[in-house]
């Protein structure tokens, strides 16, 4: 009942530099369940977004359901604690956010559903989300975001996708005379990364698969579970139709 409280709680009150601006367009995140692609996104996860952000919903044994011994998340994932069922939460501090950022970094746990919306599905939100940050020098961080315009956070996977600056052109406003409208029109690569667009796309696309999985660990096992019990309806239903016929057949 308590982890239903603070679940309900996470999507209630979700920070104020959760809620985006949902106006740029989204691309679809594609779909990597596989398991090595969920290994890799844990791995970017606790590397890259476990510094500033909580999980504290998911406890580090449950990688176990994406293949990954004790032993392989001690050696690799354990950074922010010692026992391997501890929650993953960060040391950051909610003032300590509140002072860097403007707000305190939301939990992530179940971000995912959180960001799901008319617009698209919550994977599609992050997926394009983390693939728009651009420079910014107006920004107190440098960095900006199409799809979240003015964020209070910086792009964190700048080393892997590199520096991009947004280009933007005024054209008129369909819709209102004698007004302009600021229409983004393309990237441009200031410094290239360490990975090609291609596998930064990937990583990412692992990354937000990692996190839909996280927010719902055992959502491979309903789906599974949901075939079996259609297939059954499915026999019994063929069965009682039999029966039906036979018995209305001896009625005149």
């Amino acid at each position: 009942m308590n982890l239903l409280k603070k679940l309900i709680a996470m999507l209630v009150l979700l920070p104020a530099f959760a809620l985006a601006d949902e106006g740029h367009p989204l691309d679809h995140a594609p779909e990597r369940n596989d398991l090595a692609s969920l290994q890799i996104g844990a791995k970017i996860f606790v590397n890259y977004c476990l510094n500033c952000h909580s999980a504290s919903a998911m406890r580090y044994n449950r990688l176990r359901d994406i293949g990954l011994s004790e032993d392989q998340i001690k050696a690799n994932l354990l950074f922010a604690t010692d026992k391997v069922g501890d929650l993953m939460k960060t040391s950051l501090t909610v003032a300590d956010g509140k002072d860097w950022f403007g707000a305190a970094p939301p939990d992530l746990s179940v971000i995912v559903r959180a960001k799901s919306s008319e617009a698209g599905p919550g994977a599609d939100y992050l997926y394009t989300y983390l693939r728009t940050f651009y420079k910014d020098d107006s920004r107190p961080t440098g960095w900006n975001n199409l799809v979240f315009p003015n964020v209070g956070m910086p792009n964190v996977l700048w080393e892997l996708q590199g520096i991009n600056a947004a280009k933007f052109v005024d054209e008129k406003d369909p819709h209102e005379a004698g007004k302009t409208v600021h229409k983004f029109e393309g990237f441009e690569q200031v410094k290239p990364g360490k990975l090609s667009a291609l596998d930064f796309d990937t990583n990412v696309a692992d990354l937000v698969s990692f996190m839909s999985w996280m927010s719902e660990p055992s959502q491979n096992q309903r789906r599974g579970l949901g075939v079996w019990v259609l297939l059954f309806l499915g026999l019994l239903m063929a069965i009682v139709w039999r029966l039906n016929a036979s018995y209305w057949k001896e009625v005149k």
